[in-house]
């Protein structure tokens, strides 16, 4: 698989480069670039199968550039990569071509497996992202009728991010063990966020607050 990196900052390129070719045989990293008309013109002459890249740098932002790539090269996947949760930009993105929302701090080995999938078709957006746009996305009653916003639990308004998170893959049916590997905490930290969670919601166990956070569509 050819690879382009894309970032305005070098050291973390090369850094980059040396990760993916180190932990994968299958990839290569064929060239870099500082900026997004910097990226257009290495896709032009490099033909890469995936791309990795920033979202926000200088000249041309890695937004602006998928979107001008993805339209005449349309089957480049590419996977933005940066430390910002800005939900604006994850929705730009997407909507311009991206198959991908990553931090930059996602483990090295999740990172490979997140090519390879995005690489076989998939749409990833790492956990805590996804968090972001939750946030964001306007409660709805089962019926699709929007909830006022006064009408919006109190107890839901109390819970943090991560715990918003951590009760959307409740209601998902996700175990504790696929909870940690989701948000990528240990078990303990599940556990600990689960009891607070049970705590605000005013419930004793899984199943109740299962149920109370789906009388509200969350």
């Amino acid at each position: 698989m050819k690879i382009l990196l894309v970032d305005d900052q070098l050291l973390f390129l090369e850094s980059l480069k040396i990760v993916i070719e180190n932990l994968a045989s299958d990839m290569k990293v064929i060239s870099l670039a500082g900026n997004g008309k910097e990226a257009i013109a290495k896709v032009e002459e490099e033909k890469p199968d995936l791309i990795l890249m920033d979202v926000r740098m200088p000249v041309m932002d890695g937004v602006a550039a998928t979107k001008i790539i993805k339209k005449i090269y349309p089957k480049v996947h590419i996977i933005m990569l940066t430390t910002f949760e800005d939900d604006e930009y994850v929705k730009e993105a997407l909507l311009n071509g991206a198959a991908g929302y990553m931090l930059k701090n996602i483990p090295p080995e999740m990172l490979i497996s997140s090519i390879r999938a995005v690489a076989s078709g998939a749409i990833l957006i790492s956990p805590s992202v996804a968090g972001t746009l939750l946030e964001n996305v306007s409660h709805r009653k089962p019926l699709g009728d929007k909830v006022a916003k006064e009408d919006i639990p109190h107890w839901y308004k109390e819970l943090n991010h991560k715990e918003k998170e951590i009760l959307k893959l409740l209601v998902d049916g996700k175990t504790n063990s696929e909870i940690a590997d989701t948000i990528y905490v240990g078990p303990q930290t599940v556990r600990n966020y689960i009891s607070v969670i049970y705590s605000k919601l005013d419930v004793k166990n899984r199943a109740e607050a299962i149920r109370k956070a789906l009388e509200f569509d969350i």
